[in-house]
């Protein structure tokens, strides 16, 4: 089998609740993110890039990529370019099942965003070729659902209010809070949650908006306010800072933006800067290395938590299959169907009592409506 085409399409989806570009990151720092004091303001929609691999024995793989220029330093058309005269062209001719092949060309440095489209697509034609899922190729026995949590994205308490009032109509019964810069109104937010919801895993995550003597301070406050893990207090470059942090010992640690490989999970842990990875298969290049640093975290008994990055239909059923393989624990950040109105499925997901059931049809078990995808990114 040989690969004939890779394609990358540009496709929109509108957002029902309030996401504000810029939140969460809250100090000027160098490692480029957005800084909270860029006004705030809604974002109407977000784009992604559907990937398409096909193949001479008509086997077709979809993949998803997303591109936030703020986090991770992609535009819908730098993903694009990326995969269409670069690593695309690299793919034509090839076995898609020439893992180390595909590893050369993949990589883990730079474009990862893009890199993870392909990395979907490509296990998307390996389940498919063999009639099974990829959970099953990993010889893995995978859970029934992923419970998910709901994110609480705000500006004010009242907005706060409405918001985990609409999470709780919906089915959710667990909470996750963006954080930073202000500890106070994050210390009372923290509280309102936990009130609502007495017996929810609610988790904070900074986006490394926090300076390190506000985490020093802050982090014990929302321990005592009812905050059960902290995720990316601070900067991922601020090593020494996050080691302080770690000694605290007042929250669990999980890190996210800077763990891009499996090679910078095994240096950040044997640092001593961590408790465990907040998982995005979007930032990691997918599910080869996302599956890597899961295996890390079993071994190392280090906490694995689910995150994603917005995610909609083929990138949220790899999310799923791979937490569903490895058997998540926790409730999961998926927020995709919270914030994103519409899908490009046959048989959309559909949320039941708080949770999503994990794919087990063939490849990443979803269907693309060819159709609705054509229409769609057309208009």
């Amino acid at each position: 089998m040989k690969i004939t085409s890779v394609a990358a399409t540009a496709v929109r989806l509108d957002i029902p609740y309030p996401l504000y570009a810029g939140e969460g990151a809250g100090t000027k720092f160098e490692w480029g993110m957005r800084s909270r004091s860029t006004p705030l303001r809604p974002t109407p929609m977000l784009e992604y890039v559907l990937v398409r691999i096909d193949t001479d024995e008509g086997v077709t793989g979809y993949g998803e990529a997303q591109a936030d220029i703020g986090f991770f330093g992609e535009t819908v058309e730098q993903v694009q370019a990326a995969i269409t005269d670069y690593l695309g062209p690299q793919l034509i001719g090839r076995d898609p099942l020439d893992r180390e092949y595909l590893c050369r060309v993949i990589g883990y440095r730079g474009n990862g965003c893009a890199k993870s489209g392909i990395d979907m697509a490509l296990h998307d034609i390996a389940g498919k070729l063999a009639g099974k899922n990829i959970a099953d190729l990993w010889q893995r026995k995978p859970i029934e659902k992923i419970t998910l949590s709901w994110t609480v994205n705000v500006r004010s308490m009242a907005e706060a209010e409405e918001l985990l009032e609409a999470g709780r109509k919906q089915g959710y019964r667990h909470f996750n809070i963006k954080v930073a810069p202000d500890p106070k109104f994050d210390v009372e937010l923290a509280r309102r949650v936990r009130k609502f919801a007495p017996e929810c895993f609610l988790w904070a995550d900074a986006n490394g908006g926090y300076d390190l003597a506000t985490a020093l301070d802050a982090l014990p406050k929302l321990r005592d306010a009812g905050v059960d893990v902290m995720e990316q207090p601070l900067p991922p470059n601020r090593l020494t800072g996050l080691r302080e942090l770690k000694k605290q010992g007042a929250l669990p640690l999980l890190l996210d933006e800077g763990v891009v490989s499996v090679a910078d999970l095994e240096e950040f842990h044997k640092l001593g800067l961590m408790d465990g990875v907040a998982m995005k298969p979007a930032r990691t290049a997918g599910l080869w290395d996302g599956r890597q640093q899961v295996e890390y975290l079993e071994r190392h008994k280090l906490m694995f938590l689910g995150s994603g990055l917005t995610d909609p239909d083929v990138s949220l059923a790899a999310s799923l299959v791979l937490y569903g393989a490895y058997g998540l624990k926790y409730p999961a950040a998926l927020n995709g169907l919270q914030f994103l109105a519409g899908s490009w499925l046959k048989t959309p997901f559909r949320l039941e009592d708080g949770a999503l059931r994990v794919p087990r049809g063939p490849g990443l078990g979803v269907e693309v409506d060819e159709e609705k995808l054509r229409r769609d990114s057309q208009g």
